[in-house]
């Protein structure tokens, strides 16, 4: 599960769970503390979350350096999706254990509403990987879509031929698939052993085939989802959508929003190294 939705505006499920989690842990921590205690309480908990993105967020531009390094803008991009919480865990773990110490009248509160907050933001971890997850396998497996080009129809993972494969879900009214789609196209000549598969979000070919025209891109295959039915298997309701699914048919990554080139290239350079 990708994302959800209040009304016609769709939300990515991570931070929304990032901020229901720290909203629990504060509201448990002024809890304990009571009185006077209750705004320190809620200060050291800001910082274990300060602390947990920062260590988070370095871990992943650590990890994917090279990436970065050629876009050193992208660093501060957080809207990429890049965190790698076994840092971001062990920095906030860190700080909250050692403001812990040094309050001893905060000790319990800040321990038990930490507690909670990393229990409720673990459990919607495996919800959002679980929930679903057989659903969108199968939607990958069985769902065909007409292509632009008049080709015969075929199902997504028969089109990955055994290859990795980038999906992106996108429509030409969305703001930030128009910003990224060049940015994809030029992803997809610079490796030609990952397949790219462009499937348009309920417009009509002439539309699409205007668009393309007007932007001077070349997408291929460009695949035609009608009724809009794939991002709703794939458990997003938002554009743009792209997965990132390894030779053996498993999504590696998915990521609502726009991508920056340093989180594409670190995403596709995981793909091309994961087993066969």
């Amino acid at each position: 599960m990708l994302s959800i939705s209040l009304g016609p505006l769709a939300l990515p499920l991570a931070p929304v769970l990032l901020m229901a989690a720290a909203l629990l842990a504060i509201w448990l921590g002024r809890r304990l503390a009571g009185g006077a205690q209750a705004g320190s309480a809620e200060s050291a908990l800001w910082w274990s979350l300060g602390a947990a993105l920062l260590g988070a967020r370095t871990g992943h531009i650590a990890l994917n350096w090279a990436a970065y390094a050629a876009q050193p803008g992208a660093i501060i991009d957080v809207r990429d999706g890049g965190w790698w919480w076994p840092a971001g865990l062990l920095a906030g773990a860190l700080v909250l254990t050692t403001l812990a110490w040094r309050r001893t009248p905060l000790r319990r509160a800040l321990l038990v509403s930490g507690t909670a907050g990393l229990a409720l933001w673990g459990s919607g971890q495996v919800v959002m990987v679980q929930w679903g997850s057989d659903t969108r396998t199968h939607a990958l497996a069985t769902q065909v879509f007409e292509r632009l080009d008049g080709r015969s129809a075929q199902p997504l993972a028969a089109i990955a031929g055994g290859a990795p494969m980038v999906v992106n879900l996108w429509a030409s009214w969305c703001g930030p698939c128009r910003a990224e789609l060049p940015l994809l196209a030029q992803a997809q000549q610079a490796h030609p052993n990952v397949r790219f598969v462009y499937v348009n979000q309920g417009e009509s070919p002439e539309t699409i085939r205007r668009f393309l025209a007007a932007q001077g891109l070349s997408l291929d295959p460009v695949l035609l989802d009608a009724r809009s039915s794939l991002g709703p298997a794939l458990g997003s309701r938002g554009l743009p959508t792209t997965l990132f699914i390894d030779a053996r048919g498993t999504i590696q990554n998915a990521h609502m929003g726009l991508i920056n080139a340093a989180a594409l290239n670190a995403q596709l350079g995981r793909l091309q190294s994961a087993p066969r």
